[in-house]
């Protein structure tokens, strides 16, 4: 599984150690990724996403998922979540429809 946020996009860096003689060594900068799940009120079913700390943050920020999903550009959306947003735009139609 890629060690990148489905969200917000972030991955890995890289960089230097650097040690008090000022010796460089390569390493790794890892996102701090979660596994969340969160309540989708118009699926009436919890959605399970690997995203960052500060994606949860964003999400809770903007009402949870739906309202994060329907908020959100559809460019700035992974596929992941594009797809998602696909069936919550379908069932919020099929709702208004009955």
């Amino acid at each position: 599984m890629a060690r990148r946020c489905a969200v917000t996009g972030k991955g890995v860096q890289t960089g230097n150690n650097v040690s008090h003689a000022h010796n460089k060594t390569r390493r790794r900068f890892l996102p701090n990724l979660q596994q969340a799940m969160f309540w989708s009120d118009t699926l009436s079913q919890r959605v399970r996403l690997r995203i960052s700390v500060s994606a949860i943050r964003t999400i809770e920020h903007k009402g949870g998922l739906d309202a994060y999903l329907l908020d959100t550009p559809q460019a700035e959306l992974t596929s992941e979540l594009k797809r998602l947003k696909k069936r919550v735009q379908a069932a919020q139609a099929a709702q208004a429809a009955a």
